[in-house]
């Protein structure tokens, strides 16, 4: 889901959300009552406001594993089959959380066998309500009716990129205004329309939203005036860029002009005490992770000496460019032949030929990665930004792709919103398709978006989305 805080969801995600925030109280409440009616497990009732404490944490976390599962984003494309196994581990992890929690109540801690019986009432509830969402398309009531302003190559990214249902969700168009300068090469399915007569008047007429200004040329030729008076009437108008921003996540490279970088809000610097803070944060989660993750590296590394020999490394070091250019050394575990790189560099690809037995395995569940918690406590890199490239492909990226070399401004990260929005990249194409949501983490980045991040990319390495 390309926006982040609650508020600004539409009316329908919000209800959705906060119905499952029910779902889940409800399932605590209800197992306790059937308790108290049929004698399941003898024990004292907590006072009411302890219950209702109670029955909110084991709903928010059970909200928070939907959420670290993909369930909240609301452009999921499963099956029932795939939801159903996403919930079933949603309800089992929280499970498993809540009764870690649970000796915290002190003489107030239920009795396990309530809290599994919760944790049945809500995987069935959940089931039944995501199958009748699944079927009626919640996500889809309550859309903003958008015109668009222009029908030439700038709107047609509206046409191209975002033609799908499940692309807009929260909008959608009611017609292309043609204006004056748009390219031919423009709108070629959708609904193009000319205005004779008033802006507002049609605006108000087919009650319009929104108005997205589109238009190829925009110097003395937007109505100006027609678009304030829509803005009084309570129309939002909105540029390109932002619409693109704010629904897909993205920020279109090819359509920024540095005056919109300039004015817009975001890509604030960073000063020495949120450096500060930051790497605090990311050695704190590095050493916890460390903690809990040695057994698997250590495992790891043994079955890759088995693999291919006692003479072959079980790491390999390669340089990579990070904040402000800088060349540093990531440390990952080997998951291709010692000599994969015989040639010369060259991009990863989908199943690649030049990887080992084990490691297409440690690739799909980001095992490789792991030995990069030394670069994290080194503060070569965060656990979240952009994912940093090699210098050979930098060089050339810089010089092909517009605004490239902004991604440097940050420190790089072992997840990304990038890898959670765009599935692999192997391409000179695909760079810049990371790209777009590279400049919208730097332009957004925050505690809280950070920590979406690594609580989405839970899902990544649960279903070995890796590569």
């Amino acid at each position: 889901m390309p926006v982040i805080a609650f508020r600004d969801l539409s009316i329908s995600s919000k209800s959705f959300v906060l119905l499952e925030l029910l779902v889940f109280m409800s399932s605590l409440l209800v197992a306790i009552s059937a308790n108290q009616l049929i004698g399941i497990v003898d024990f004292t009732l907590p006072p009411n406001n302890v219950l209702f404490i109670y029955a909110l944490v084991f709903a928010l976390t059970s909200q928070l594993t939907c959420l670290a599962l993909g369930l909240y984003n609301s452009k999921l494309r499963e099956n029932f089959r795939g939801l159903f196994r996403r919930i079933l581990l949603a309800i089992a992890i929280a499970f498993s959380i809540v009764t870690l929690v649970n000796p915290l109540y002190g003489d107030f801690a239920l009795p396990i066998e309530l809290l599994a019986l919760s944790s049945l009432i809500a995987l069935v509830l959940m089931l039944v309500l995501r199958y009748g969402a699944h079927r009626v398309d919640f996500f889809g009531f309550h859309k903003r009716k958008v015109l668009i302003i222009g029908a030439g190559q700038r709107a047609s990214i509206i046409e191209k990129r975002m033609r799908r249902d499940v692309d807009r969700q929260s909008f959608k168009v009611h017609a292309y205004v043609q204006m004056e300068g748009d390219s031919a090469d423009g709108i070629e399915r959708e609904t193009k329309i000319r205005l004779d007569g008033s802006l507002v008047s049609y605006a108000l007429d087919n009650e319009i939203d929104e108005i997205v200004v589109a238009s190829d040329e925009r110097r003395n030729n937007l109505p100006v005036d027609e678009l304030f008076a829509c803005k009084i009437r309570g129309i939002e108008v909105t540029e390109i860029l932002d619409f693109i921003e704010r629904e897909t996540g993205q920020i279109a490279v090819n359509l920024i002009y540095p005056s919109w970088v300039i004015y817009s809000n975001g890509f604030t610097s960073t000063n020495y005490l949120r450096n500060t803070l930051d790497w605090l944060f990311n050695a704190a989660i590095a050493f916890v992770l460390l903690l809990i993750t040695w057994p698997v590296m250590l495992i790891t590394a043994i079955i890759i000496k088995l693999d291919d020999g006692f003479s072959a490394p079980i790491f390999y070091r390669q340089e990579r460019v990070g904040v402000d250019g800088h060349p540093f050394y990531i440390i990952k575990f080997r998951s291709m032949r010692v000599d994969a790189e015989k040639h010369g560099a060259q991009w990863a690809s989908k199943n690649d030929d030049r990887t080992t037995r084990i490691g297409n395995f440690i690739r799909k569940y980001r095992i490789d990665e792991l030995p990069q918690i030394y670069n994290v406590m080194r503060g070569d890199m965060g656990f979240v930004g952009p994912r940093p490239e090699r210098p050979e492909f930098v060089q050339n990226l810089v010089k092909s792709i517009p605004y490239y070399n902004e991604r440097h401004n940050v420190k790089p990260g072992l997840a990304g919103w990038a890898q959670l929005k765009y599935p692999y990249g192997a391409t000179e194409a695909d760079a810049l398709e990371k790209l777009k949501y590279d400049l919208y983490y730097i332009k957004h980045r925050s505690f809280f978006l950070d920590l979406l991040i690594l609580i989405r990319t839970v899902e990544i390495v649960v279903f070995g989305k890796g590569r």
